[in-house]
């Protein structure tokens, strides 16, 4: 990790612990807030979701540091049914963080969700866009690669990945994305003033496929399966599943029938590194378009201290 003072009078408001999948990310961030007073806001696409832990790596049991719990938010904050979003999370976040911080706690975001950090830390125009049923009424008629090029072409930047796997999400997006530009000229939303010190942490790519594939064990032991069946018991119709994400979908395939047991865990193996490459595909993307992320090697926590409280000195942590 490079250290480098900042520059005179700037001041952080905002600490961000960003990192693939089972990077160490969460631990260092609860580790931080024990040992400065602080509170952990997620920055995570699927943790909002109730009844979905193990699935979504939630790692629960890490916001108790020395038996100490650790103020975690938004985390479990809406059931599997509900329509949840980068606009709603972005919402959100900034109540999470004017609350936190007119309490004197310089508040920690952890997490691996690209969009989502950008969202807060980018400052992105995000406005409640009501629906358009005319509109939508012309966009059912076209398939989902032209809904994709028609949203990639209004919209390269800012969009979820995910809104490309379901037609009704693509066709909000590119609602949203139509409504944004025509009211690009609108008075501002109102966002709080975010000042944000980035710390990423990164593996061996080696290594880091070990790390998941011990974490992906883990959480077969500690019940994953169950945690899939539940969810379908309680209504949850498998296409909503497949849209939760990897493990949701493919150990739905294994429920169904459709692969093996010894398949479907080595394949979600797979896919999770995959995922991981892809999101540090995004995290360097960040870097390109100006976000200054500070990376630490192999989550070495005594750096990541050292970094933190050489930087934030002079907001009060000693």
């Amino acid at each position: 990790m490079v250290e480098k003072t900042t520059e005179e009078g700037d001041r952080y408001n905002l600490i961000v612990i960003l990192g693939t999948n089972a990077s160490g990310k969460t631990r260092s961030a609860a580790k931080l807030a024990a040992e400065i007073g602080s509170e952990v806001i997620s920055a995570d696409s699927r943790q909002v979701y109730r009844g979905m832990d193990l699935g979504t790596g939630k790692d629960l049991e890490e916001f108790v540091v020395n038996g100490k719990q650790i103020p975690c938010h938004l985390i479990d904050i809406v059931d599997p049914d509900y329509e949840f979003n980068v606009f709603e999370y972005q919402k959100r976040f900034y109540r999470c963080f004017t609350e936190i911080s007119r309490r004197g706690i310089i508040p920690i975001v952890a997490g691996g969700t690209g969009l989502y950090i950008e969202a807060i830390i980018e400052g992105y125009k995000m406005v409640a866009v009501p629906e358009d049923p005319s509109l939508r009424e012309q966009l059912n008629k076209k398939d989902m690669e032209s809904l994709g090029r028609y949203l990639y072409s209004i919209n390269p930047r800012r969009h979820n990945s995910t809104d490309l796997m379901d037609k009704k999400r693509v066709i909000r997006a590119i609602e949203i994305a139509e409504y944004t530009a025509a009211h690009k000229d609108d008075d501002k939303d109102g966002k709080p003033d975010i000042r944000p010190l980035v710390v990423g942490i990164r593996w061996d790519r080696a290594v880091l496929r070990k790390r998941i594939a011990k974490r992906l064990r883990e959480r077969m032991d500690g019940g994953m399966i169950d945690e899939v069946k539940r969810l379908r018991e309680s209504g949850i119709g498998w296409e909503k599943l497949d849209f939760f994400g990897l493990e949701y979908r493919y150990i739905s395939r294994y429920l169904k029938g459709e692969m093996g047991f010894d398949e479907m865990v080595t394949t979600l193996g797979t896919k999770i590194g995959q995922f991981a490459k892809r999101q540090e595909t995004w995290f360097r993307r960040m870097e390109r378009r100006g976000t200054r992320i500070h990376w630490a090697d192999n989550a070495d926590y005594p750096a990541i201290r050292r970094f933190i409280k050489q930087h934030i000195v002079r907001d009060g942590i000693q």
